[in-house]
């Protein structure tokens, strides 16, 4: 049976974590830049309307931005509420039966 979109997931209790000891690590430059150099060029703007291009294009600046964020994030525990939300669109794939959830894939 194909799982709908709306069905919410039975979680089975068979996974445990424990928590960790220690401050987080933090995040450093080389991990950044590298992100940096993986991300798509030519997408679509999230809802801060930044594209890749232009933090690519900012070059140190943006890399050593990023950075501290992402460090002050680990320090705090802290993520802003912006960050927390998103606007998943669903977006017929071309094949399949439109009024089934299956036929969609969904995009932030």
């Amino acid at each position: 049976m194909e799982k709908l979109m709306n069905e919410d997931s039975k979680w089975d209790h068979r996974v445990s974590a424990g928590v960790a000891d220690g401050p987080a690590d933090c995040v450093g430059i080389d991990c950044v830049a590298a992100a940096l150099k993986k991300m798509k060029r030519h997408k679509a703007p999230g809802l801060s309307g930044v594209v890749a291009e232009i933090i690519q294009a900012r070059g140190d600046i943006a890399t050593q931005w990023i950075m501290d964020s992402c460090n002050g994030i680990v320090k705090e525990s802290c993520i802003t509420e912006d960050w927390k939300s998103c606007v998943v669109l669903p977006i017929y794939e071309g094949k399949g039966d439109p009024m089934e959830c299956g036929s969609y894939t969904g995009i932030k």
